[in-house]
């Protein structure tokens, strides 16, 4: 008798690439692929054309003479040597920083107190009101919220000295004084952008927890320490998100300043902003006015980043 060893099915070959699994998914993986691409064009064809482009041009243009009529001129460092003895650029400088401190504690402290008072149980609709009150100003154009300001601000026709007067208080010339020019463009600033912020804040402190709110009620504690130990280290991620933008935008004032006080009287609310495009368009002097937008450009990357380094010693991450 033969013994003949039973037959065994072969595995089957594994599909080719062409026609089979491995083909389709890797075409449907390139179609996947080229549609983000086509997605993210806009994106970075915009950063490249109006922001990387401009940046790179104003750092070549900060090391030349250049008058726009003219061929660029290298001249090295001259420009930036320049910025040490120009009086003026310390004196619009000087005028940002105050900007960019008040803009800090004031848009920010009113911000964070609106929010807190329009968390409170109120009705809903209330509560509508006094957002939408707070943030219509920031979606007005900066310009048509500064002549409004301007009419304001009128020694004497203007609302705010009327009112003045009223209790017993002298006109202020708001727009033509070394004092007070400044001081209404601050105000305008912070009317303007206060909303947004508190917006942020709202939205933040809708995220706390009430359980560990009323733990700490029952526990003894009154509403300054719920405030300051639960509430305030649990909003810190809106609170440096507010602050960032506040700086950022702090240093770049300018639509502001032009309607109300034209940077006067001489340069006594004029920013930095405010300078470079004097120097750039109203003196033709495109070299110099490109190293004082770089030296405005690294300072507030700088500041960034700064508050990025510190932001793991103050700010809650959970």
């Amino acid at each position: 008798m033969t013994l003949t060893a039973p037959k065994t099915a072969l595995p089957p070959a594994p599909p080719s690439g062409r026609g089979g699994r491995p083909g389709r998914q890797s075409t449907a993986r390139r179609r996947e692929a080229l549609t983000g691409y086509l997605f993210t064009a806009p994106t970075v064809i915009g950063f490249l054309v109006f922001v990387l482009g401009p940046l790179v041009a104003a750092l070549y243009l900060s090391l030349t003479k250049y008058n726009i009529l003219t061929a660029p001129k290298f001249i090295g460092l001259d420009n930036y040597a320049r910025m040490f003895r120009d009086e003026r650029l310390a004196t619009t400088y000087g005028n940002t920083v105050l900007y960019v401190g008040a803009a800090v504690v004031l848009i920010n402290g009113f911000a964070l107190l609106f929010a807190v008072l329009i968390n409170q149980k109120l009705p809903r609709a209330l509560t509508y009101v006094f957002r939408s009150a707070y943030f219509f100003p920031y979606l007005v154009a900066l310009v048509y919220v500064s002549i409004i300001w301007q009419a304001l601000f009128q020694k004497d026709t203007g609302i705010l000295n009327y009112y003045l007067t009223a209790m017993g208080g002298e006109r202020i010339d708001w727009l033509n004084s070394s004092e007070f020019s400044r001081v209404s463009v601050i105000i305008v600033d912070t009317w303007r952008n206060v909303g947004f912020a508190m917006l942020i804040f709202v939205a933040a402190l809708q995220e706390v927890p009430k359980d560990m709110v009323e733990a700490a009620r029952v526990d003894g504690a009154n509403e300054w320490q719920i405030f300051r130990r639960i509430v305030l280290p649990m909003i810190s991620q809106a609170t440096f998100f507010n602050v960032t933008i506040t700086i950022i935008g702090a240093f770049q004032i300018y639509e502001s300043i032009i309607v109300l006080t034209r940077g006067g009287p001489g340069d006594a609310s004029r920013s930095v902003v405010m300078y470079i495009a004097e120097v750039a368009f109203n003196k033709f002097d495109m070299g110099y006015a490109s190293a004082i937008a770089v030296t405005l450009f690294l300072i507030i990357m700088l500041v960034t980043l700064v508050q990025f380094r510190l932001r793991k010693s103050w700010v809650n991450n959970e």
